[in-house]
């Protein structure tokens, strides 16, 4: 999985067979359209954000580190997170106690699986999970995982999935627990005093949705001609970026701002529409 680096720390990890530069977040986790997640203080009415156009997960079936076997379907009737970490990961360690509390707290309604990015041996990540007692289920990242939730850049991320299996939100970085804990409420129709909007996904959220971006980070596309535009944002969503995200150009732009590979190639594509 390529990782890109958000706020400018990076570690490096000994994995199986040689050595892995790892790159990891440690911002409060940002959400639709890369905001960071509001802190509420007291007495304040949260607002949560979901997508309005969420995708369904697959069909997925996987092994957790404890023998058990899951399948996405069972995941229905539960609100639940799936959170993308790693062992050496500092802000994954840091988010790991709220997990845990609200693993607890809302047992009946929600569900947390923890995606161990790990590559080393499978009995490090098992002693981990035990050393920390962590009350959720451990599964190893497969390509099948990656696959169904791409556009994973920085650990950790977590995709927020509602009862009917579809991905309404995701937040990259350090976890709000507070707020993580008002769309678990809202989504299993508990009592919450918590404002909701439902936003229009444009690839922030889910991969699939960015397509339809009408706008591209770095891009000035307002000053473009209709024509242009057209022609710009098709070429955006359909040639590959080659920073080794295998993603389109627009996709690693509006998922990876900071990418410096794909802002050149962008601006190229829109010189060459400009000129057509």
């Amino acid at each position: 999985m390529n990782k890109t680096l958000i706020g400018v720390v990076a570690v490096a990890a000994l994995g199986v067979g040689g050595f892995v530069a790892a790159r990891y977040v440690r911002q409060a986790g940002a959400g639709l359209g890369g905001a960071p997640t509001p802190q509420f203080d007291a007495g304040e009415k949260p607002t949560v954000r979901f997508v309005k156009n969420p995708v369904s997960v697959p069909d997925l079936t996987f092994k957790t580190l404890d023998g058990r076997t899951m399948n996405s379907r069972d995941w229905k009737g539960k609100v639940t997170l799936v959170n993308f970490w790693a062992t050496w990961c500092p802000p994954c360690r840091e988010e790991i106690p709220d997990l845990i509390k609200l693993q607890a707290r809302y047992k009946d309604q929600l569900q947390i699986i923890g995606v161990s990015s790990d590559e080393g041996p499978v009995e490090e990540v098992a002693k981990f999970v035990a050393e920390h007692r962590m009350n959720y289920a451990i599964v190893m990242e497969t390509p099948e995982l990656t696959k169904a939730f791409p556009g994973i850049f920085a650990l950790p991320t977590t995709f927020v999935i509602d009862q009917d299996g579809r991905i309404v939100q995701k937040h990259v970085g350090l976890l709000n627990p507070a707020l993580v804990e008002q769309e678990t409420r809202v989504l299993a129709k508990l009592d919450t005093s918590a404002t909701v909007e439902w936003v229009e996904d444009k690839g922030e959220v889910l991969l699939a949705n960015a397509a339809q971006a009408t706008d591209v980070p770095g891009l000035a596309l307002e000053k473009l001609t209709a024509g242009q535009r057209t022609t710009a944002l098709k070429r955006l969503n359909e040639e590959p970026c080659t920073c080794g995200c295998g993603l389109t150009v627009a996709q690693c732009r509006i998922n990876d701002p900071s990418c410096g590979i794909s802002l050149p190639i962008a601006k190229k594509i829109v010189e060459e529409a400009v000129r057509q």
